[in-house]
């Protein structure tokens, strides 16, 4: 085939072709770089001093006995005498189970990725195990660098007091790039223990960590917090170790200097730039040194848990001891009364008619001056326009055996416009004493128009009395207050549950991340128990719950009984005394014992974050007791449920608000003064006039109205002088309160806040037990008795609090610096201490608020004053 033969023809002339040409240069093959090795044998406590350069790799050889039972530190310490920053002298050593490495200048960045060099850098070395009883064990220093010439110091030495003693204090130095850490070995018998570690300068901030026996350990401030617990500090700081968490029953105490103080609450340093250096070159810090203390000490043992535990329930158990023995008196007492009432009522064997009763068995009468009743010489025209719907007088001094005689009606009128106080006895007896709860709407009777007059008739006489405040029924008045114990019920369900669910988490952060810097603890006295961090702290809260039960008990107990009353046809328990009403006591009940859990989960982790649950509580109760204060002598114009938990909620929203934005925050405070000083103005407006006044359009009329009338016009002093002192006093502190928190504005808002509510509440007390005095009126033993012992432990209990253990408004480390150490059984600290003195202050308030007004159950309606 010729085709095929040309295709052969070309393909042989082509060979011949590449044959011909000349073959290409070969080109020289690189040479490998030959780096000159110099290795020394080098001897501890000896300082080296030479030079490196990219040529040239120095290997300095070391060799030390290790004991089975003996551990000692190594230390490295090298020194760069050359100014080469953009090529570093690199250090490595190599080790039987571990290599450490670190160039020289060492640079290590702080916040916004500043950098920081250091010249001296120490590391110590992580000491291998050994099974054997003595082991040579060898490790090698490398030198090497890129620079042309670099010259450096090395000196290997032993650690003294690598080991730490127990109860033995140690002193040292440690800068952030010459880190110290030292082994401590659990004892015999021992299984949990607190290391401390103290300094007496605040500054540069360090940080304490607590890492297992394993290679390597993390000492540098860019890597402490890889592994182990670890916290910050300025002047003290306090980690509780257990031993079941090492499995070695040994572990590493890290201290590190951290580069930069904002950690701390420290400034940030200016960031010095020459003209010459771009922003990326690093800073040297010199010499920024620290000088710390160092103490391991034993924790408690189990038998201090278990002794703690049993001191804590023998206290709050012990009041429910004291309350049946004081119940069992009491009981004891009322049939001596029963047996001697029998006695009066029956005839006499000498005279055959029954014996009279003393006055002061009966109750105590009044020396009326005109103040709270329709008659007996009362000047007000309102009085007369009531005084005549349909009533006679008849003897109305009210002492001795006079004081159940009423007025009788002499003709029918309206029975709606008829006071409380105009019914007979004898027309009230005949109705069941204990009403249904059948569905009745206080608005069936607000509604219409003749009660509406007649509410602006009674409540703006001059002189009141309890019973034109208690002429609803008693019905509606029972569902009205039993709503606030079923929304507070309701809200602490709601409130709780998440509250539960967060604080878990947080402890299981802290557990697994080991950064104790989230918590807020008092690490002094800080006893763990499974997964809490500080059990004591939680367990101090238990008298919250049990006294909270316990009023709730007596509370039930005291309901029974005047249900039993109303069951009797008692006539004490229909027209006398204070009108009994329950719901707010079980509502202050409920949120005393919300108050322990609440605070018990906030101090599983207390932080900025959750501050509201130890507080919420508090201030409902601080609203709770001035409502029930209210309520015992303003039984019909109470607040609502709804209004008054709108209202704290108000105030819980402000807290929050406040501890998020107030700090410095002039704005802030200026708005929240204003809302301040316009709500005092507000309620006082409320209390002064008994709610008989609009906020409408025409409010600022009738304010210049009322100026011009009381003050141009004519002269006059006001209608009720009583109220208007304690009006007076109270916007008095309201505003300066509101002056201070203006101008000094203090950092914890939410304590401010609390301060506001216990300040009224304090002065509406007191407020109350002047006029209750000055009335007339008498506080039985066992009220005197709350009051006195109350007060005492109040003051304790403010002693305990103001101590100031731990705060969250600062930095972790500089909270730590106010840590103490436990001073009751060395398990309970002073906060713990506050918790119990106040958890009983609390409880004895609240009996207070009960009893007070005891010595007025034989006493008619419309002879107890209203102020």
């Amino acid at each position: 085939m010729p085709g095929s033969g040309a295709a052969a023809l070309a393909w042989a002339l082509l060979a011949g072709a590449l044959l011909l040409l000349p073959p290409p240069p070969v080109l020289p093959q690189p040479q490998p770089h030959r780096r000159n090795v110099s290795e020394t044998e080098a001897q501890f406590n000896t300082t080296y001093t030479d030079w490196v350069d990219a040529d040239l790799l120095h290997i300095y050889a070391f060799n030390h006995s290790v004991r089975r039972n003996t551990t000692e530190g190594v230390r490295v310490s090298v020194n760069v005498l050359s100014d080469h920053k953009d090529l570093p002298v690199l250090f490595v050593v190599r080790q039987k189970e571990a290599v450490v490495s670190f160039q020289v200048p060492l640079i290590l960045r702080g916040l916004y990725q500043r950098k920081y060099a250091y010249q001296e850098v120490s590391r110590t070395l992580c000491q291998p195990q050994t099974k054997a009883e003595v082991e040579t064990q060898h490790f090698y220093v490398d030198v090497s660098t890129l620079s042309l010439n670099a010259s450096y110091q090395l000196r290997v030495t032993r650690v003294e007091n690598f080991v730490l003693r127990t109860n033995k204090r140690f002193s040292f130095n440690a800068t952030a790039a010459q880190p110290q850490y030292f082994k401590y070995e659990f004892p015999e018998g021992v299984d949990s223990v607190i290391v401390k570690v103290t300094s007496a300068m605040a500054f540069p901030c360090s940080v304490i960590s607590i890492q297992d026996i394993l290679c390597p350990v993390y000492d540098l401030d860019n890597n402490v917090a890889f592994i182990g617990m670890y916290q910050t500090m300025t002047k003290k700081a306090a980690i509780t170790v257990q031993k079941k968490d090492f499995p070695s029953h040994s572990f590493y105490v890290v201290v590190v200097v951290k580069t930069e103080d904002e950690a701390c609450g420290g400034p940030l340093p200016y960031y010095p730039l020459s003209k010459n250096s771009s922003p990326d070159e690093p800073v040297d810090q010199h010499n920024r040194q620290k000088m710390l203390e160092v103490m391991v000490s034993p924790a408690i043992t189990s038998e201090a848990y278990v002794s703690s535990v049993l001191f804590c329930l023998s206290i709050f158990l012990s009041f429910y001891v004291l309350t049946l023995l004081i119940a069992c008196w009491e009981s004891c007492r009322q049939h001596k009364r029963k047996g001697l009432l029998s006695a009066m009522d029956s005839p006499s064997l000498d005279t055959g008619h029954s014996r009279s009763i003393p006055d002061s068995f009966l109750g105590r009468g009044y020396d009326s001056y005109g103040y709270g009743s329709f008659g007996n010489g009362s000047s007000s025209s309102t009085e007369g326009v009531t005084d005549s719907l349909g009533s006679t007088e008849v003897s109305y001094s009210y002492v001795g055996q006079e004081q159940f005689k009423r007025r009788t009606p002499s003709a029918p009128t309206r029975p709606l416009s008829i006071p409380m106080g105009e019914r007979s006895l004898e027309n009230v007896a005949g109705r069941p004493r204990l009403d249904s709860l059948s569905s009745v709407e206080e608005d069936d009777y607000d509604t219409l128009a003749d009660i509406d007059y007649d509410k602006n008739v009674i409540r703006t006489k001059k002189y009141l009395c309890v019973a034109d405040l208690a002429r609803k029924d008693k019905r509606v008045l029972r569902k009205k207050y039993q709503i606030y114990f079923w929304n507070i019920a309701t809200i602490a369900v709601f409130y709780a549950l998440p509250v539960i669910q967060l604080v878990i988490t947080y402890q299981t952060v802290v557990n697994v991340t080991g950064n104790q810097d989230i918590c807020y603890y008092n690490f002094l006295c800080a006893h763990p128990l499974g997964n809490l961090s500080a059990f004591n702290n939680i367990l101090s809260n238990l008298g919250y719950i049990l006294l909270g039960l316990l009023f709730l008990l007596i509370i039930l107990q005291r309901e029974i009984n005047y249900n039993r009353a109303l069951m009797r046809n008692d006539t004490h328990a229909l027209e006398c005394g204070i009108p009994k009403h329950f719901g707010l006591f079980y509502a202050m009940g409920t949120a005393l014992m919300m108050e322990g859990l609440l605070s018990a989960c906030y101090h599983v982790c207390p932080n900025y974050t959750n501050f509201q649950f130890d507080t919420s509580f508090m201030y409902m109760i601080a609203g709770l007791c001035m409502l029930k204060l209210y309520q015992k002598r303003h039984p019909d114009i109470n607040a609502s449920a709804y209004s008054a938990y709108a209202c704290l909620a108000l105030v819980i929203f402000f807290s929050v608000v406040g501890v998020v934005f107030g700090k410095g925050n002039t704005a802030f405070w200026i708005v929240f003064s204003v809302i301040h000083i316009l709500a005092t103005l507000l309620l006082s407006t409320q209390l002064y006039y008994m709610g008989r006044w609009k906020l409408d359009s025409g409010i600022l009329r009738r304010i210049l109205h009322v100026l011009y009338t009381d003050c141009v016009r004519q002269c006059s002093g006001p209608m009720y002088v009583d109220r208007m002192v304690l009006l007076v006093m109270g916007n008095i502190i309201n505003w300066s309160l509101a002056a201070y928190g203006l101008i000094v504005r203090p950092n914890d808002f939410a304590s401010y806040l609390l301060a506001i509510g216990i300040c009224n509440l304090l002065l509406y007390f007191a407020f109350y037990i002047i006029m209750k005095l000055r009335s007339g009126e008498r506080i039985k033993l066992i009220p005197l008795l709350c009051i006195i012992s109350t007060s005492v432990v109040w003051g304790f209990a403010l002693f305990f609090f103001f101590q100031g253990l731990s705060t969250w408004q600062k930095t972790p480390a500089e909270s730590r610096e106010h840590n103490r150490d436990c001073i009751l059984l060395d398990f309970f600290d002073d906060h713990d201490i506050w918790h119990f003195l106040s958890s009983i202050a609390m409880f004895g308030s609240f009996l207070v608020l009960l009893t007070l007004d005891d010595d007025l159950d034989c006493i008619q309606r419309d002879k107890i004053y209203v102020f």
